[in-house]
């Protein structure tokens, strides 16, 4: 299960999408992209459905079709917390989606996973390289990737996606989200070190657009959400400085981590999408950027 395949080799609109996790930036992005091409969606939240709850699963049971395609987003983030508590809600969740999954065996799953499942390291990864977290988050990730591909059933598709940006965003992880609101809030920006970790960030309309790809070929198997274009954090940096009229300064602290890169090959997007086009990194941050100017104009606005 190391590459993505086609079951529709020309794209269809599924029947009906659950969105699992549809309150979340990610979740909500989805929803917008699907209803704007009048799709049937059901979109579920913490609030319209609780992984957590042990009584989850049943209700889960109820809302589902076999002709849905299902897209298990739900996920407690690190920024919420990174232990053993968390650790377990996360499998919870999996062990409840898991038990209606058995029961109405849906058209489609996909599982939005996280690069988190390799090493860091490694060189160049790709689907092929061995997963091997490092932390509990990436371990969970894993785990719950086991647990889903055991529904034999079931066509599967995990998508292993590296740091998403955005305008949405509400998660802030070290990465153009929390640098750029360094430089609003504060003026400057301060790095770890001296920012020269190399990482690869995707903007968060090419993660729902492939997304959207994967859905319509009913497509199976693992795909790395990766653009294949690491840049380091100082370079990061400079770029989200020079969208501001005022000077930002970049600050540098002692490092207390080793340096750690990612790279990434993202052949195997254009494998199974050939047309597809990534928004570059500039152009990214840059409507990311106006976004939020525009935001805080309006709230400052009387």
């Amino acid at each position: 299960m190391n590459s993505l395949n086609h079951l529709l080799n020309q794209e269809k609109k599924p029947n009906r999408i659950v969105i699992l996790g549809a309150n979340g930036f990610i979740g909500k992005t989805l929803y917008c992209l699907l209803k704007q091409e009048n799709l049937e969606v059901l979109p579920l939240g913490r609030q319209e459905l609780d992984l957590t709850n042990e009584s989850s699963s049943d209700k889960l049971v109820s809302l589902l079709k076999e002709t849905d395609s299902v897209v298990f987003l739900s996920t407690i983030t690190p920024d919420k917390g990174n232990n053993n508590e968390t650790f377990v809600q996360n499998m919870l969740m999996a062990k409840n989606v898991c038990y209606a999954l058995e029961k109405v065996k849906v058209s489609h799953l996909i599982y939005l996973s996280s690069d988190t499942v390799y090493p860091l390291n490694h060189g160049i990864i790709s689907e092929t390289s061995p997963a091997h977290p490092e932390n509990l988050f990436g371990a969970m990730h894993l785990s719950r990737e086991y647990m889903l591909k055991g529904l034999t059933s079931v066509p599967l598709a995990i998508l292993r996606s590296t740091l998403v940006y955005g305008f949405e965003d509400t998660h802030n992880s070290y990465g153009p989200n929390r640098l750029r609101r360094m430089a609003f809030n504060e003026g400057k920006i301060s790095l770890f070190g001296q920012g020269e970790e190399n990482r690869d960030h995707i903007f968060i309309d090419d993660l729902i657009k492939i997304i959207r790809h994967v859905l319509f070929h009913k497509s199976t198997g693992v795909l790395n959400l990766v653009t294949g274009q690491s840049i380091s954090y100082m370079e990061l940096a400079k770029k989200i400085a020079s969208f501001f009229d005022s000077p930002i300064e970049i600050s540098c602290s002692e490092r207390k981590n080793p340096i750690t890169h990612r790279h990434f090959d993202s052949s195997s997007i254009f494998k199974a999408f050939p047309t597809f086009k990534f928004t570059s990194l500039d152009e990214g941050l840059k409507s990311t950027y106006e976004k939020e100017l525009n935001s805080r104009c309006t709230l400052s606005c009387p």
